[in-house]
C-alpha cells in the first residue's frame, strides 16, 4: 500500500489466541508496519483447545489444564511475528474469562467461562479500552461468530455492545468474512490435488462462507503473508505444520492467506475501490492525522 498510517488506531476483538492470526494476520502486519497502532483484545486464553503437539499432551484441559498459560506465550510469539506490541486479555488484570469449549459441550456450563459472562460487565472491560485508545476501526466476528463457537458469538456481542456504550464513537466497524467464491475455488483446487478443504464438498457446507455480495472490503496483504505464516507457526499447539492451514498454502499458494475479507457494518465505505467495488483500505475516509 505504501502510505503512512501514523496516528491511525485499529482494535481487534477475538475469542482465542490464534483467531487473530488466521482471520487478520496479514491485515495486522500491514497496518502495524505502516505506522498504525494495532491493539488486539483476546477474550479467553483458549484453555479448552486441542493440543496438536504430542509431547505437550499433558497440558490439555483434560490433564494438567495448563494450556491457557502456554497459549499466552504462543500469542506473544505470534504478535512479535506480526509486529504488534499492544495485545491484551479482556478484563486483565482484574478479571479473566475461560474458554467455553465448542457449543453444547460440558465446559459451556462452567460459571467461569466466557459464554456465561455477564454481557454488561464483560463489555465494560472493553469500553474502558475503547475510551483509552480511541480506535478508528473495530474488527470482530459476525453475529454467529463465523462458525457458531460460543466464545466467538460472545466476543461479537461484547464488541458490539461496547461500541454502543463507549464515549468514543468508532468511525468504522467491520466483521470478518470469507466469500463463497474464494472457498469454492479452494475446495476445487484441493480436490484436484487429492485432498480436501476442511472436509467440505462445497462452500455451502461451511457456515463462515458468505455470499460474495456481503463482502465490502478486501485487504491485499500479500506483501505481509510470510509474517502471517510465521505467526501461524507460533501457535504450534493449535495449527499443525502438516495440517490443513499449511497444506492450503503449500498446494494453492500463499495468496490464500494474503487476501483478507471484511463486511463494513458501521460507517461509510470509501474509495479507493477495486474492480469489484470493494474497499481496499479499512481506514479510507477517516481523518486520523
Amino acid at each position: 500500500m505504501g502510505k503512512s498510517f501514523q496516528g491511525a488506531r485499529i482494535l481487534l476483538v477475538h475469542a482465542h489466541p490464534d483467531d487473530e492470526t488466521i482471520n487478520n494476520g496479514a491485515t495486522m502486519a500491514m497496518y502495524a508496519s505502516l505506522g498504525a497502532h494495532v491493539t488486539l483484545v483476546t477474550c479467553t486464553r483458549g484453555e479448552e483447545g486441542e493440543v496438536l503437539v504430542p509431547e505437550l499432551a499433558h497440558i490439555a484441559a483434560s490433564d494438567r489444564d495448563e494450556l491457557g498459560a502456554h497459549r499466552e506465550v504462543e500469542l506473544a510469539e505470534a504478535m512479535k511475528a506480526l509486529g504488534v506490541t499492544d495485545f491484551r486479555f479482556l478484563g486483565s488484570p482484574h478479571a479473566s474469562y475461560r474458554d467455553s469449549g465448542m457449543m453444547d459441550t460440558p465446559p459451556n456450563n462452567r460459571p467461569d467461562v466466557f459464554w456465561q459472562a455477564d454481557l454488561q460487565q464483560a463489555s465494560q472491560h472493553l469500553v474502558d479500552i475503547i475510551d483509552e485508545i480511541k480506535p478508528h476501526v473495530l474488527i470482530t466476528y459476525d453475529e454467529i461468530g463465523g462458525y457458531g463457537h460460543p466464545d466467538h458469538i460472545q466476543a461479537h456481542r461484547v464488541a458490539m455492545e461496547a461500541s454502543k456504550k463507549s464515549t468514543w464513537k468508532i468511525p468504522k466497524i467491520y466483521w470478518n468474512t470469507m466469500p463463497k467464491s474464494v472457498i469454492a475455488d479452494g475446495i476445487e483446487k484441493m480436490k484436484a490435488l487429492g485432498s480436501d478443504f476442511f472436509g467440505a464438498e462445497s462452500a455451502d457446507d461451511l457456515p463462515f462462507a458468505k455470499d460474495d455480495e456481503s463482502v465490502t472490503t478486501l485487504i491485499d496483504g500479500n506483501d505481509y503473508v510470510q509474517a502471517k505464516m510465521d505467526a501461524m507457526a507460533a501457535h504450534k499447539t493449535q495449527i499443525a505444520l502438516d495440517g490443513p492451514f499449511f497444506a492450503l498454502s503449500n498446494n494453492i499458494g500463499l495468496q490464500v492467506w494474503g487476501n483478507e475479507y471484511y463486511t463494513l457494518v458501521n460507517g461509510q465505505a470509501h474509495e479507493p475501490f477495486d474492480k469489484d467495488g470493494r474497499e481496499t483500505d479499512l481506514l479510507a475516509g477517516i481523518d486520523f492525522k
